[in-house]
């Protein structure tokens, strides 16, 4: 057998034994341990802040817009010569404007376009600030304290965002 044909051998060798250990061993491995009692009730009680959480009624913000519907993660294909799209957008612009009571020149972008994965739980801040009041009305804080809750959620090094998610357990916090 010639050095090729002992190489050849070798390393088909190695991508068979990754392929079992990687591909099949690892993955059961990993799902057993899932199973294991009082580890899975454990991992579903635990609350995150990453992931958008949209909540119903008008005491909350409204996160951004997903193409998604939850739990599933995913964008649209869909750009903005698209036809759809640009119906779609102009639905939700119409919407966020009466539902927060401005005009459609105010809405900002973020509240009508949906997030790559449709989980991002990131507004921007001129869109918190045009919910505040509606938020404060419905849940029936100071308008003050609704900014002030803003201000508390609003985080970034390049890019200053608003955690939606957070800021709404902090307004059911706040509330009771």
């Amino acid at each position: 057998m010639d050095n090729f044909a002992k190489q050849s051998w070798a390393g088909l060798r190695i991508l068979l034994a990754f392929t079992v250990l990687l591909g099949v061993l690892y993955p059961l491995a990993v799902w057993g341990v899932s199973r294991l009692p009082g580890l899975h009730a454990r991992a579903e009680a635990r609350d995150t802040a990453l992931v958008a959480v949209p909540r119903e009624g008008e005491r909350y913000f409204a996160p951004r817009p997903s193409a998604a519907t939850l739990p599933a993660s995913g964008g649209s294909n869909k750009g903005e010569l698209n036809e759809d799209y640009t119906r779609v957008v102009a639905e939700r612009r119409a919407a966020v404007a009466h539902r927060e009571g401005v005009g459609e020149d105010r809405v900002p972008q973020d509240a009508v376009t949906a997030s790559a994965s449709g989980l991002d739980p990131h507004i921007s801040p001129e869109y918190a600030a045009l919910q505040v009041p509606r938020v404060a009305r419905a849940s029936g804080l100071p308008v003050e304290q609704v900014r002030a809750l803003v201000a508390a959620h609003t985080h970034g090094t390049f890019t200053t965002t608003v955690n939606v998610t957070a800021l709404n357990r902090a307004i059911d916090a706040a509330g009771r």
